[in-house]
């Protein structure tokens, strides 16, 4: 049996704090559980929710609007939060492998989505040579409308600044925003169908309750 992917982050990260210093583990448990506390579920993006245009920037291809990616049917957002994050790293080659050839033959288009500038972003794509588009999401301009960004707490902030290198400056946009991993599915009329926001981000959407979601717009229509 395939393991999950939940299980394949826990298995990970289970494994990292064995060698990651007590200190950095526990700012990054107190985050994580801050924003499972925190975070404002009533705002998140919700099924039935209709997407106005937007446009990203895909770090080999340029442009991809909204009406663009739907031209060939739905369109399934991946947010994550940069490609340096150890989580993205083994959630992305999972998709990968799990769930990107699957949403190719329901027709549907999978995009990663990451605010990190398209020169430092393309690591991710390039290193674990995936498949699907991943994009930049300007100034966090849809997640923002999503309503699935965090900010660093002041833990987290002090530990980015003492690294040399503040979060900011590794996506390249100044800011101590990130998205919350989030999946998003949205029909050809630009209708969210569905959506999975996590604010822990060693919690990701299963690849099969994606193309259940992806399905299901087809069974509807068909109805």
């Amino acid at each position: 049996m395939t393991q999950s992917l939940v299980e394949t982050l826990a298995e990970f990260q289970a494994k990292r704090a064995l060698t990651m210093p007590a200190d950095k583990l526990k700012i990054n448990v107190d985050q994580r559980r801050l924003l499972v506390e925190t975070a404002d579920r009533a705002g998140f993006v919700k099924p039935g929710d209709v997407v106005p245009p937007f446009e990203l920037t895909e770090v080999d291809e340029g442009k991809l609007t909204l009406p663009a990616l739907l031209e060939n049917g739905p369109v399934v957002l991946i947010f994550f939060r940069f490609a340096g994050c150890p989580a993205c790293n083994v959630a992305l080659p999972y998709y990968r492998d799990h769930l990107a050839d699957r949403l190719a033959a329901l027709g549907a288009t999978l995009v990663g989505v990451s605010p990190q500038v398209p020169e430092k972003l393309r690591d991710i794509k390039e290193r674990h040579a995936l498949g699907f588009s991943i994009a930049t999401d300007e100034g966090n301009a849809l997640a923002r409308r999503f309503g699935i960004l965090y900010t660093f707490d002041e833990a987290s902030r002090r530990s980015s600044l003492k690294s040399g290198s503040p979060i900011g400056e590794v996506t390249g946009t100044g800011t101590w925003e990130l998205p919350m991993p989030t999946a998003v599915v949205i029909d050809r009329e630009g209708i969210v169908r569905f959506a999975d926001v996590s604010p822990d981000w060693l919690v990701r959407t299963e690849p099969d309750v994606i193309v259940d979601a992806v399905r299901n717009i087809y069974l509807n229509a068909a109805a």
